[in-house]
């Protein structure tokens, strides 16, 4: 059996300068790099999601609730839907889009360039462990790493290597790791004011 790094959605649009920014986006990108390169052997497999929307109806809104809508944001073809230059993607060995047509939190909602998903991607690789890292702690970071371990992955979210959109969400998703069985290291990176 092997572990995998999970990389949830460090995009261009998701980091300071997009169009739904998280702060603290950047520094996470930068902090993974760092940590890939002080720790090439830590993990047998890196994985990657992105938000990659076409039309995915009424997720997009021009006046956002924060909650099931949002701002346009990683739409195909555009800077925004790219991986943070701060980012390293070298190793990366698949990238799973989610959220073309529909709104997609998960990773495990996503699929490779072939189609497959990734739960079946891990599964063919022989993981039985997963490190969980990226935008936005309380968002698409938290149902990434729900789904994992409700797939039966032993799931390990690296807070420190996480951004989070607002304290009070926040709150709600690691009481939710902590009810999954999720173990979490570190503090996210969060803004308060």
């Amino acid at each position: 059996m092997s572990n995998a790094l999970i990389i949830v959605d460090v995009q261009r649009d998701f980091c300071e300068g997009g169009s739904l920014a998280v702060a603290g986006g950047a520094g996470v990108a930068a902090g993974i790099s760092r940590l890939l390169a002080a720790e090439p052997d830590r993990w047998d497999h890196i994985v990657a999601t992105k938000d990659y929307h076409v039309d995915p109806g009424g997720h997009f809104s021009d006046s956002p609730d924060f909650v099931s809508t949002w701002p346009r944001h990683c739409v195909v073809g555009t800077s925004g839907s790219e991986f943070h230059p701060e980012l390293a993607t070298d190793r990366i060995e698949a990238i799973f889009h989610k959220g073309e047509h529909a709104a997609a939190y998960s990773g495990f909602e996503g699929h490779a360039e072939g189609g497959e998903g990734l739960a079946g991607w891990l599964r063919r690789h022989d993981v039985n462990r997963v490190d969980v890292v990226g935008i936005a702690t309380d968002h698409c970071v938290r149902a990434t790493a729900l789904d994992a371990a409700r797939d039966g992955f032993t799931t390990t979210v690296l807070l420190d290597l996480t951004a989070a959109v607002a304290p009070d969400t926040t709150d709600v998703a690691l009481r939710a790791f902590e009810g999954a069985g999720i173990v979490t290291l570190g503090v996210p990176v969060i803004r308060t004011a």
